[in-house]
């Protein structure tokens, strides 16, 4: 089909629209990882199909007056705050563009990205990758967290260093971790964190879910519709 003259673009000029969808699924699947590392959920599933009952359960964590370090108050984030509070937890956040009103106003407290992590009981990360963000989280940023806290990745995989995670994971300093999120995705079938029984693993679900793959293909319907007609819908600038 041709587009209408009035859209027409030069070789190097591209019309981006965007699609629809919601950030809540991605933001409750953040949550679940956490309580099911907080309880030991993974584990104790396994057991009880085992018959094993409470063989092997660690003592489980009350998320109840614990500390909540959210990195990125943004949509995610500020969600990710909502629920920590409605668990009765205290939430403190941190970014790089972050201030302490913003962070006020996402239902936060601002402190430094050292304190954060040094006193967090949780760290959930809810930042884009950039040039800014890869690689925010290394080995010196995981040695400052409690031996008893628990990172949640559910944004993008290289915002951590994997391997000092693994390390971490592996030598127990830190806790646990809940990732939904990976360096090279599907994870391979010898990736090290398979193997680590204090890290619950799921395949990038954030998304996946039937309102937001609805979303998705209807927006795409909309978009070329609203291309060929020359009106074109959610442009990306």
């Amino acid at each position: 089909m041709t587009p209408p003259r009035s859209w027409r673009r030069s070789r190097s000029s591209v019309l981006t629209t965007g699609g629809g969808g919601s950030n809540a699924p991605t933001a409750e699947l953040g949550w679940a990882l956490l309580l099911m590392c907080a309880r030991d959920l993974g584990k104790a599933e396994r057991l009880a199909r085992a018959g094993k009952w409470h063989d092997g359960i660690a003592q489980a964590v009350v998320l109840e007056g614990k500390r909540l370090g959210v990195l990125g108050l943004g949509k995610l984030g500020s969600r990710a705050a909502v629920y920590g509070r409605a668990f009765g937890m205290e939430v403190v956040a941190w970014s790089q563009n972050l201030t302490p009103e913003k962070a006020a106003a996402g239902g936060a407290k601002y402190v430094s990205k050292d304190e954060l992590l040094s006193t967090s009981d949780f760290v959930s990360i809810h930042l884009a990758l950039s040039d800014r963000t890869r690689g925010l989280i290394q080995a010196a940023d995981l040695a400052k967290m409690k031996k008893t806290a628990i990172l949640v990745n559910t944004s993008r995989g290289p915002i951590v260093d994997e391997a000092a995670l693994i390390a971490a994971l592996r030598e127990k300093r830190i806790a646990g971790a809940g990732l939904d999120v990976f360096d090279v995705e599907p994870l391979p079938v010898d990736h090290p964190l398979r193997a680590l029984d204090n890290a619950v693993l799921t395949p990038h679900l954030g998304y996946v879910v039937d309102q937001n793959y609805r979303a998705f293909f209807g927006g795409v319907v909309d978009a070329i519709r609203g291309f060929l007609d020359g009106k074109p819908v959610r442009v990306l600038t």
